[in-house]
């Protein structure tokens, strides 16, 4: 079992349930209202707890945040491995799975918006780890997509993928391309020299 942060006792199953409505009350509130919106007031009105149940679960409200995006990221990733697990081929899964990944930014703006709007408030606060595991999250799951294409240096190429995909987001908001162009350079980036 784990402890409340800043409290030296273990939680028991039905504590652990409740810090969990908590972050799932934090993760809609992120969605609907960005960074700036999450406050425990927020977070109170969309779940089933108190303000004061979630300071005792949550001394320090970054931790619930970063708990919240984790739970964001690990969703997306999952929904990720979904779309890969439809297709046998590699390279069509590797496909499904970057147009998949640049479609939910296009269909939900505002994910794009609080994924940068997170990482710029923990890079300002020093607090790097929490987009670390962000970024490893997707770019296992890249580097996985990729093994199976005998490209060179998966992991090299998926960091340079995941790079990319992110640039992409930005760019697909004030000058959008067609889903043919973003797989030309995915194709120049992951498979040059492999074609």
């Amino acid at each position: 079992m784990s402890a409340v942060p800043g409290r030296s006792t273990q939680l028991s199953p039905n504590q652990l349930q409740k810090q969990e409505l908590i972050v799932e009350a934090a993760r809609k509130v992120l969605a609907r209202e960005g960074l700036a919106g999450c406050t425990v007031r927020a977070i109170a009105e969309a779940g089933p707890l108190t303000k004061s149940a979630i300071h005792y679960y949550f001394a320090d409200i970054d931790v619930l945040i970063d708990r919240a995006m984790a739970a964001h990221i690990n969703t997306f990733a999952a929904e990720l491995r979904k779309v890969a697990d439809k297709h046998s081929d590699p390279r069509k899964r590797l496909f499904a799975v970057t147009e998949a990944y640049l479609a939910e930014f296009a269909d939900h703006p505002r994910g794009a918006f609080l994924w940068f709007e997170y990482w710029i408030a923990a890079g300002r606060a020093q607090h790097p780890q929490a987009i670390d595991a962000m970024l490893t999250s997707i770019t296992e799951l890249l580097v996985e997509l990729l093994g199976p294409l005998d490209v060179d240096d998966p992991r090299a190429r998926a960091r340079s993928l995941l790079s990319y995909l992110l640039g992409a987001v930005v760019q697909q908001r004030v000058r959008p391309r067609s889903s043919a162009s973003l797989r030309g350079d995915i194709e120049a980036l992951c498979f040059a020299g492999y074609r």
